[in-house]
């Protein structure tokens, strides 16, 4: 166990995503006589959420002005990009079109609008069909919003890059070092392992991504936001199609169901993907197969609240399921918004897992979610525009941290 003395400049975060990293990171930056220590479970860095997303940074068009989403997607795009520049990492503003089809969605497409304009996004307009062709000829729609400054991001790249300037600053990355949970003391915190052994803080940051309410549960925090495992499957499109879009091509979300819906978007290394779709998970971490596993089952089956949820929304359930099922009507899909992808073949990457966290009631958790103990806090929901958002929810946690646990002091 370390001195007094030392153990006051020891902070610790919990979770190699790359909000983690980037925690680890701001906190070396504002405190730059502490030692900070990043704990990742895996062998290597960004194996959940950040490594298993479709790669796109958001502008901040869908969310409530004034959100903690909005205001953080839009510095975090600041940063990130910035970051990017400085460092070499792969980041390219392919641009993105938000397509309707009729006059629902045409009014749908306005109040999107409305919100990206209250929330900065720079550049952001609505165009008609002549537009629209010039901008993306591929797409077919009646309308559509383009945000030509959304771009795509090796985010891994950036989360290695996050977590080396930890170790320049001084500090520890450590993988494959589970942590089970947190104990908070008069004077810190101890972290406790999976192997049972424990090591003191003064201060620790938990962004534990898919596991976060489990590990907060047994810290003794709230139960509540509960995460529900939801996959999003992702399909690359063979070669031949792979030019059939210049930049991302995105629905207008419908409101009767709470995710996105199928897109087509360009990767950073020039392929073109479709996905994700979202559908029940039956584990939190199973990216392969059907992905079962027993306790994460479990979980989702004694949740009264994803009970509520899936009673009200089981017919947008079935309508997933082909695409669940098979590639090629998923393909079949994303040739609505599309067309020369038709005739596409593809073959799924490996899925993704979203983080959801849910309220008792059955409602997802809309905004970002960061809860405070005594010397300790807990991100307890942050899904897109997490990545994105990841140096903005950094320095807002570390700014709070600073103040509420007297860091630096």
């Amino acid at each position: 166990m370390t001195s007094t003395s030392s153990r006051d400049r020891e902070y610790a975060v919990v979770g190699g995503g790359i909000i983690g990293a980037a925690v680890a990171r701001q906190l070396t930056l504002s405190h730059p006589d502490a030692h900070v220590t990043l704990f990742e479970k895996e062998s290597e860095l960004s194996g959940h959420q950040t490594g298993h997303n479709s790669g796109v940074v958001h502008q901040g068009l869908y969310y409530t002005p004034g959100s903690l989403k909005a205001t953080l997607c839009r510095r975090g795009v600041q940063l990130i990009s910035s970051f990017c520049r400085d460092r070499g990492v792969a980041y390219e503003e392919c641009g993105k079109v938000l397509v309707a089809r009729d006059a629902v969605e045409e009014q749908r497409l306005e109040g999107i609008y409305e919100k990206a304009v209250a929330n900065g996004v720079p550049d952001v307009r609505l165009v008609d069909r002549a537009e629209l062709a010039d901008i993306e000829p591929g797409a077919a729609g009646v309308r559509a919003l383009h945000s030509p400054h959304t771009a795509i991001i090796d985010f891994p790249g950036v989360t290695r890059a996050l977590a080396a300037d930890v170790v320049a600053a001084g500090g520890d990355v450590r993988l494959s070092t589970g942590v089970r949970r947190l104990e908070e003391r008069g004077d810190g915190v101890d972290v406790r392992f999976e192997d049972g052994t424990a090591e003191r803080f003064r201060f620790v940051v938990v962004c534990a991504g898919l596991q976060s309410d489990r590990i907060a549960r047994a810290s003794g925090q709230d139960a509540w936001p509960a995460i529900v495992p939801f996959f999003g499957q992702y399909v690359l499109v063979d070669r031949a199609h792979e030019h059939a879009t210049r930049g991302l091509v995105y629905p207008v979300p419908d409101p009767a169901y709470p995710f996105l819906g199928v897109h087509v978007t360009r990767r950073i290394d020039g392929g073109l993907m479709v996905g994700p779709n979202a559908f029940l998970s039956f584990s939190r971490e199973g990216y392969h197969g059907l992905g079962l596993n027993v306790p994460d089952t479990l979980g989702t089956a004694l949740n009264p609240g994803f009970w509520r949820f899936a009673l009200k929304n089981l017919p947008t359930a079935f309508q997933q399921l082909g695409g669940v099922l098979s590639a090629q009507e998923f393909i079949a899909g994303a040739a609505e918004l599309v067309p020369d992808l038709a005739d596409a073949r593809g073959h799924r990457a490996t899925r993704g897992i979203r983080a959801q966290a849910m309220w008792r009631d059955g409602s997802l958790v809309e905004d970002f979610v960061i809860q405070h103990g005594a010397h300790a806090t807990y991100v307890r929901n942050a899904p897109s525009p997490g990545a994105t958002s990841s140096m903005a929810i950094a320095e807002h946690i570390v700014e709070q941290a600073t103040v509420q646990h007297g860091l630096g002091a």
